[in-house]
């Protein structure tokens, strides 16, 4: 039997949210009669490119080409792999090949997996002119499933999706060794934050959080991973508040996924989200969240279950959280709440249900 042709497309391959989420499931998804290629336009290190070639996974690197013929050259690419599913990842991939796909005299299964519940207004248009194009739309969290970047959509279907919980609670088990390697005490209640160094991150709010935590507590420590485009400035706002004997920042860290699992705590002050890798990661890791409501987070965080929830937007709310957590008999709760979840964003189970999405489209069981 021929192998089903299976191309995902994503804008950037770093090491962010919907790559990594990629990444995890290509890496379990069934091979038999199976042939995945990825194709990317941009990405600043190999680190995810690799990983995928090591696991069988053909991939398509576009950077070589001029940056004002890359989407051209996308269409060129995609079409030549003469797929029988294409899923993209990222908006402005997916209006320009939607189109052109749908035209083909073959023409393939076209998914479109939504990972924010914002995207630039001129992006979010564009996405939505041809999103009715798609056979199905899969959110990846409740709370994108209604939000305007779905709207339009033929067929919306929501799966979140998952890391590899084995290997988070095997770095949970490690966290002396995490701790030894970055120098962090062992005796310090951690509060790890692993997000990029973007406004939606709101690392201003968090750090001003920080410091009223560490006003009240001696044995605190937070530890930031981490790069982009506010770098300079949030170290800046680390020295003006004179933390930088309390606040580690550690920069791009690789295999930040082991830093979240020796955590006390995992903290995000966003503004708004999709669904965070990394909140999966510490629930992987049965450690406790506190972070801000927004997007898809409530989805997986349950306020004093596993996590602590607040209001975005307010330092004093978010310091108030981490105090809460820091209490042992609530921290205790919290993290057995995350060890008792950790199966709800197994990678494992969202393979298998792509992998049956995809089988039933190639037998014309999914198409209106």
């Amino acid at each position: 039997m021929t192998a089903v042709r299976i191309c995902e497309v994503i804008k950037t391959l770093d090491v962010g949210g919907a790559e990594v989420l990629l990444v995890e499931r290509l890496r379990r998804a069934p091979r038999d009669e199976r042939h995945y290629t990825v194709v990317f336009l941009h990405a600043s290190t190999e680190t995810l490119a690799n990983e995928l070639r090591d696991c069988g996974v053909n991939v398509v690197d576009l950077q070589a080409c001029p940056q004002w013929l890359r989407y051209a050259k996308l269409v060129r690419v995609v079409r030549k792999q003469s797929p029988d599913i294409v899923n993209v990842h990222s908006p402005a991939p997916a209006a320009v090949l939607r189109p052109f796909l749908y035209l083909m005299r073959r023409r393939p299964f076209l998914v479109s997996t939504v990972h924010q519940v914002w995207y630039r207004p001129l992006t979010m248009l564009l996405d939505r002119s041809t999103r009715w194009l798609d056979d199905v739309t899969v959110a990846v969290s409740p709370q994108v499933a209604t939000a305007r970047t779905v709207r339009g959509a033929r067929q919306v279907r929501t799966r979140i999706h998952g890391v590899d919980v084995g290997v988070q609670r095997s770095w949970a088990q490690r966290a002396q060794q995490v701790r030894s390697e970055f120098d962090i005490p062992l005796d310090a209640f951690v509060f790890a934050c692993v997000a990029n160094l973007n406004a939606k991150k709101n690392h201003a709010l968090l750090l001003e959080a920080a410091e009223q935590v560490l006003a009240e507590r001696d044995d605190a420590l937070f530890v930031l991973a981490g790069d982009g485009p506010l770098r300079e400035q949030v170290l800046a706002e680390i020295g003006r508040r004179g933390l930088r004997d309390r606040v580690r920042f550690l920069g791009a860290v690789e295999g930040a996924n082991r830093l979240v699992a020796a955590a006390d705590a995992l903290v995000l002050a966003s503004t708004y989200e999709g669904l965070p890798v990394v909140i999966m990661e510490a629930i992987a890791a049965g450690v406790p969240v506190v972070s801000t409501a927004v997007g898809g987070v409530p989805d997986l965080v349950r306020d004093g279950d596993n996590g602590i929830l607040v209001p975005h937007g307010s330092p004093q709310r978010l310091a108030d959280g981490m105090l809460r957590a820091m209490h042992p008999d609530v921290h205790a709760k919290l993290a057995a709440g995350a060890r008792a979840g950790a199966e709800a964003v197994d990678v494992k189970a969202t393979a298998a249900w792509f992998d049956e999405l995809y089988g039933v489209a190639t037998t014309g069981g999914v198409r209106d």
